[in-house]
């Protein structure tokens, strides 16, 4: 963290992410509740949705007995296999000539989802390896079409030891496709993978009932503090919380403008603060004139709205009701009374989107609580 000292007076520049793995194990444990008698697995892909696959992936292995973990490319499962070591860890996106190499040295458990591929592993199998097996069932993604199911052998189908599919509606609880897809999975296992365990549901299917979980759950974005079901009171505690320092209070008189394009003029004398964070640090620009910066005074909150253009470093907020608000203060984008759904519908977008974005940026100061 940048800090210049003047006297008494502290000088901030930087935004802060804080992580709280407390909470996101505290996530877990809750599914592994919902779920249960389904296996738990965790869903660490693209770094843990940001919030770091290492850290993540370490705090469930030592609190809370996760074995099972989802990576999306196996550079990805390598970087964490040295923190989870006696797991299994599978890879969404399969095995081809740029990864091989990975599975064999990491003992990575790759997703096979097309002819292409399975061919590909028949040449080059990992002794010791069961690869699992991807079908479609309504998603028209990733995953082996009935008509490609239907030319496997014998050989084939003992190749496998899980059949995989993912849900395409299962935020929608009374959605026609949860028991289509539902249907078509069970019809396919029963024909070609009576004996093998099976994972359909990620996170929001984990709300669908005992019929969905099937042997194993893929827990990712509900994990993470996500309300994967709509639906229903969110359960999930927030784990993430997003701060930036004021660097500037300033009068604006009526009359003036704020910002790139001239968006927002004030209809009367105001206040306004300059907070160093923008859409280089992954906020939405989608929030200009709409979003909210939040700061704690008197033990009181107080919402100050975003005027003008969301800026790459930069947003402007109204704190004409702020009091004793100083240079140096930090404000509040995302916290428990404000999440990431919260800030993801003010922007137009999904939570996920939000925190995929904040977490890869590397200008934030990163904290992690744990106990």
């Amino acid at each position: 963290m940048n800090i210049f000292t003047r006297g008494e007076t502290q000088i901030f520049t930087q935004p802060v992410l804080k992580i709280n793995l407390n909470n996101l194990i505290d996530n877990y444990k809750t599914l592994c509740e919902i779920i249960a008698p389904a296996t738990p697995s965790a869903v660490v892909k693209d770094d843990a949705y940001g919030l770091g696959a290492r850290e993540v992936a370490r705090a469930l292995y030592e609190h809370a007995d996760c074995r099972n973990f989802w990576v999306a490319h196996a550079l990805e499962g390598a970087r964490i296999a040295e923190v989870v070591p006696e797991a299994n860890i599978y890879v969404l996106q399969g095995i081809g000539t740029d990864s091989r190499d990975l599975f064999e040295e990491y003992e990575l458990i790759p997703v096979i989802a097309s002819p292409e591929m399975l061919a590909f592993w028949k040449k080059n199998p990992i002794e010791g390896i069961e690869p699992v097996i991807q079908v479609e069932t309504g998603l028209n993604r990733l995953g082996f079409r009935a008509a490609e199911l239907k030319k496997l052998g014998k050989a084939d189908l003992k190749i496998f030891g899980t059949v995989l599919s993912h849900l395409a509606c299962a935020d929608e609880k009374d959605h026609f496709m949860n028991a289509h897809q539902l249907a078509n999975f069970e019809e396919i296992r029963a024909k070609y993978f009576p004996d093998l365990p099976a994972t359909l549901s990620a996170s929001d299917g984990a709300f669908l009932g005992a019929d969905f979980c099937c042997d194993m759950v893929r827990l990712g974005a509900a994990m993470y503090g996500i309300n994967t079901a709509p639906y229903r009171l969110n359960q999930m505690k927030n784990v993430i919380t997003v701060e930036a320092p004021v660097l500037q209070i300033a009068d604006l008189p009526k009359g003036e403008f704020v910002g790139y394009s001239a968006t927002y003029r004030a209809a009367q004398n105001r206040k306004i603060a300059i907070v160093s964070i923008g859409y280089g640090d992954g906020i939405p620009r989608a929030l200009s004139n709409i979003g909210k910066v939040f700061f704690k005074k008197k033990n009181k909150v107080f919402e100050a709205r975003i005027v003008g253009r969301v800026s790459m470093d930069n947003v402007i907020c109204d704190v004409t009701d702020v009091p004793e608000l100083h240079v140096g203060d930090f404000g509040t984008l995302i916290f428990d009374e404000y999440t990431l759904d919260d800030i993801a519908r003010d922007a137009g977008t999904i939570s996920y989107e939000i925190v995929s974005r904040l977490g890869k940026n590397t200008r934030f100061v990163r904290k992690y609580d744990l106990k």
